[in-house]
């Protein structure tokens, strides 16, 4: 692989990152040079940048455009305080927020070659309040192939934790902290407002951050440290670089315990594994550096290889709100006090915030817009790499949950009894009831800040991974590997589009997806397959008469001598349903009370379809997509039928109930814990 071979070059050269274009991984066309400052009493930074931008489109350009994203939270007028409070009254979770709160960031000056340079706030077109987006207007047009150096000073008041970012006591963790060019693309600068349903979006480049914290704190940063100083100040100035990346983020407390580990497998690249962990989980450090190579290994085995030799992963201080966020080379995890190993905390979020080191690290997609090409691909990837690390281990809300296809009695046929097994597709079950809830929400082709911000998590992360899923289902894992595995080596370091993904799908798969990406991604159908009826009539025996000269087949009464003994068949008609607008092909499997199985095959377009068969005993159920390929279906209770009830249904009925409470205890234990 072409990623493979720079990445064995990289690690041979002992060479700085900066001295050798030839080793780039990416354009590196944004690269920052940060001088910070932070006053840990008053809680604000103090900094100084100089951006290099180069332009690499075909047309020029006069402005730079770069995201204030603290701003956000500079009052309650913004487009992020607006949005999040129309979440609140959605039911979301609502935050009180007092005076010292808030935050912002400030731009004292930019200039070029010592000259002063003009700026202006681009307003949200529908908020002309929103502070999130500066305009910096350049002497002169900076054409194709070109570049640009400006300086800017800068301070900002940190804010106590918004969108993972803030402090808590002597807690800080840093992310989109500094002015922060959008990408100019061949339309003009993407450069949108900060969003509450969206995270970020920018150009690959080089950084060297200098950052100055006080003495005795403990330090964690995007890169690797090249550098310490302490100062006669009572602080600390420590320097990290790194390239080929497209943000920086960093963190500093006094409290972290320092764990350092390493990951090596053949025909993977080594790294070096720095973990700062909270005290009181210092006996679950293992479990994160467990967990960060088993992301490595999966991630890197099936898609490609993690480039860099390096990531710093962060255990953040309770009540921080930082956890579960991806940065480059950097992430934070999220674990509780007690963390049996059934729950599968810390691991699902040290693999899922490590696997973004691929899903938004490497392919750095647009995720104001195309938020599912990272978050989807990236929840479906964990889940199978939990699944394949730790096949074991299983939450009690996987463990519990009635087996999809079987469901509780209604009616006078009634349906399957709810069975409690441990179901055959438990890493999806998750996302299922979040995605029911939002399915039909939104076209997942509408850009991702202009998603209902009540159900965006649920069409962004659950509904991508479950179609993903059902692509997997009807494709084979074999031919979804190399779709995502050829995705990502195609578009590493740049910015892919949904139509480069869905290209590579049909690319790979030999055929026109179309139909399925037409509704899943580019409409807002749901999908639901029912069986409506099921039958089984008594068929005579059947005996030879003669008929105008011929010998045929008549039915005869039962009770005639000439038919004791003959076989009787039954005659079973099953009536199957599509309830929802999408269409999806699905078998239905006919269960006989001898034991006999027969499969049909449906193309699922029609609003429902009829099977008839004769068979030597009576159906005893019907059930449509046996095989739970359809993940996407929206009601698994009715894809199946009893052709009568069972004897036993009332008792089983509040036998289901109970289980579920139980299991709903069970998980509310796992909560506290």
């Amino acid at each position: 692989m072409r990623l493979l071979a720079i990445v064995a070059t990289l690690l041979g050269a002992c060479v700085p990152f900066a001295a050798a274009d030839e080793l780039a991984l990416s354009p590196r066309n944004a690269s920052y040079r940060i001088d910070v400052r932070l006053d840990a009493a008053a809680r604000t930074l103090e900094g100084r940048e100089t951006v290099t931008w180069r332009n690499i489109q075909e047309t020029p350009t006069r402005e730079l455009w770069f995201h204030l994203y603290w701003n956000a939270w500079r009052n309650d007028r913004s487009t992020w305080l607006l949005e999040d409070r129309a979440r609140e009254r959605a039911g979301g979770p609502a935050k009180e927020i007092r005076d010292e709160d808030w935050g912002w960031i400030e731009v004292d000056s930019v200039a070029f070659s010592g000259v002063a340079l003009a700026r202006r706030y681009a307003p949200d077109d529908g908020n002309p309040e929103d502070r999130t987006v500066l305009v910096v207007e350049l002497p002169e047009e900076i054409a194709p192939g070109e570049s640009v150096a400006v300086d800017l000073a800068f301070r900002a008041k940190i804010p106590r934790t918004f969108a993972r970012t803030g402090f808590r006591g002597d807690f800080f963790f840093l992310a989109q902290w500094f002015p922060k060019l959008g990408v100019y693309e061949a339309g003009g600068w993407n450069c949108l407002p900060f969003h509450a349903a969206t995270e970020f979006y920018s150009d690959y480049g080089e950084y060297r951050v200098a950052m100055t914290v006080p003495e005795g704190f403990v330090l964690g940063a995007t890169g690797r440290e090249t550098a310490r100083s302490a100062n006669s100040d009572g602080t600390t100035t420590y320097t990290h670089e790194q390239a080929d990346v497209h943000d920086f983020a960093w963190t500093t407390s006094p409290d972290y315990l320092v764990r350092e580990g390493r990951f090596e497998e053949p025909g993977l690249p080594p790294v070096d594994l720095h973990l700062l962990i909270q005290p009181e989980h210092a006996g679950q450090a293992e479990r994160h550096l467990a967990a960060a190579r088993a992301a490595l290994l999966h991630y890197g085995t099936w898609y490609g290889p993690y480039p860099y030799g390096h990531v710093t992963f962060i255990d953040p201080a309770y009540g921080s709100g930082a956890g579960g966020m991806e940065y480059p080379t950097l992430f934070t995890c999220g674990t509780r006090l007690f963390a049996p190993q059934e729950n599968d905390q810390p691991e699902s979020v040290t693999i899922h915030e490590a696997g973004h080191q691929f899903w938004y690290g490497i392919v750095g997609n647009d995720e104001f817009e195309h938020a599912w090409l990272d978050e989807g691909l990236n929840t479906f990837s964990t889940v199978r790499a939990l699944d394949t690390a730790y096949p074991a281990s299983r939450r009690f809300v996987r463990r519990y949950l009635p087996e999809p296809g079987r469901g509780r009695g209604r009616g006078r046929a009634g349906f399957l009894p709810l069975v409690f097994q441990d179901i055959e597709v438990p890493r999806f079950i998750d996302r299922l009831d979040r995605y029911r809830d939002a399915a039909g929400s939104d076209d997942p082709s509408t850009p991702t800040f202009r998603y209902r911000p009540e159900t965006a998590a649920d069409i962004t992360y659950s509904k991508t991974m479950l179609w993903l899923g059902t692509l997997e289902r009807e494709l084979g894992w074999d031919v979804l590997q190399k779709i995502l595995a050829t995705f990502f080596e195609r578009y590493a370091f740049r910015h892919p589009e949904p139509e480069d993904f869905f290209a590579v799908a049909e690319e790979v798969a030999g055929q026109d997806l179309s139909w399925f990406f037409d509704q899943v991604y580019r409409s807002a159908v749901t999908f639901d397959y029912a069986v409506g009826r099921v039958a089984s009539i008594p068929v005579e025996p059947r005996g030879f008469v003669e008929q105008d000269g011929k010998l045929v087949l008549a039915d005869r009464p039962q009770g005639d001598d000439d038919s004791a003994g003959a076989e009787r068949r039954w005659r079973s008609e099953v009536v199957v349903e599509r309830r929802g607008d999408g269409t999806f092909p699905v078998d239905v499997l006919l269960v006989f009370e001898d034991g006999e199985e027969r499969r049909e095959r449906w193309d699922g377009q029609a609003r429902h379809t009829t099977y008839v068969c004769e068979a030597k005993s009576k159906l005893r159920h019907a059930i449509v997509d046996p095989q739970r390929k359809l993940l996407l279906d929206l009601d698994r209770t009715n894809d199946s039928r009893l052709r009568e009830p069972e004897p036993d249904l009332p008792a089983t009925k509040w036998a289901s109930k109970w289980m579920l409470w139980f299991q709903d205890f069970l998980v509310t234990i796992a909560f506290f814990a």
